[in-house]
C-alpha cells in the first residue's frame, strides 16, 4: 500500500454489528480520495475482531486492521492507530455510528483552508439526556473556559488533524479529548 494522503483510525471495542455498515459508508465518503482505514480492535470480546478480518482481507488496498491482545482503553486504541496511521493527514472517529463518515469532506476542506484541526460535534446525540449529554455539555463548558479553546464537543471523537500536530506527545488516560487543546 502506498503512502495515502488521508488516514481514518477507528477504535473498536465490541462493535461487531457495526464495522460493517462503518466500513462501507466510510468507502462511499471517501471514494476518489487516496485514503486508509485503520481499524483499531482494542480487545473486542465479541466478533468485532472476526469481522474486521474479513473487511481488511476484503479490502487490503484500503483496510488496515491492528489488534491489540487486551482491552486498554480508546485512548491507548487511538494511540495505536495514528501510531500505525501513514497518511499526511489523521480523522479519527468511532465505531459506534454516532458520526457521520460524509462528515470527512467537508472535514478535509476546512483543512484545505489552513486549519490544523478541525472537531466533530454530535449534533443528534442518543444518550440518555440527564446521564451522558448533560454532564457532558457541563464539561465542554469548562474545559473551554480553562484551556481557552471554545469546542462544541470534546467527547467527539470526530476529529481531523494534520499528523504534525499529532507528533510529539504521548496519549494515555482519556487524554484524546484534550488534543485540539494541546494542538
Amino acid at each position: 500500500m502506498t503512502a495515502p494522503d488521508l488516514s481514518v483510525v477507528v477504535p473498536v471495542f465490541n462493535e461487531e454489528e457495526s464495522v460493517g455498515p462503518l466500513h462501507a459508508a466510510l468507502t462511499e465518503a471517501l471514494r476518489g480520495t487516496e485514503y486508509e482505514l485503520v481499524f483499531v480492535d482494542d480487545g473486542s470480546s465479541d466478533g468485532s475482531q472476526g469481522a474486521l478480518e474479513a473487511l481488511a482481507a476484503s479490502d487490503r488496498g484500503h483496510t488496515r486492521l491492528v489488534q491489540l491482545r487486551r482491552n486498554y482503553g480508546q485512548t491507548a486504541a487511538i494511540a495505536a492507530g495514528i501510531d500505525h496511521a501513514s497518511g499526511n493527514v489523521i480523522v479519527l472517529m468511532d465505531a459506534d455510528l454516532q458520526n457521520d463518515p460524509a462528515d470527512i469532506p467537508a472535514m478535509l476542506a476546512k483543512l484545505e483552508e489552513g486549519f490544523d484541526v478541525v472537531s466533530g460535534w454530535r449534533v443528534k446525540r442518543r444518550d440518555a439526556f440527564l446521564t451522558r449529554t448533560l454532564p457532558s455539555r457541563m464539561a465542554n463548558g469548562l474545559i473551554s473556559v480553562v484551556t481557552g479553546v471554545p469546542l462544541h464537543d470534546y467527547g467527539c471523537t470526530l476529529k481531523a488533524y494534520r499528523r504534525e500536530v499529532l507528533e510529539g506527545f504521548r496519549l494515555y488516560g482519556e487524554m484524546h479529548r484534550f488534543i485540539p487543546a494541546y494542538a
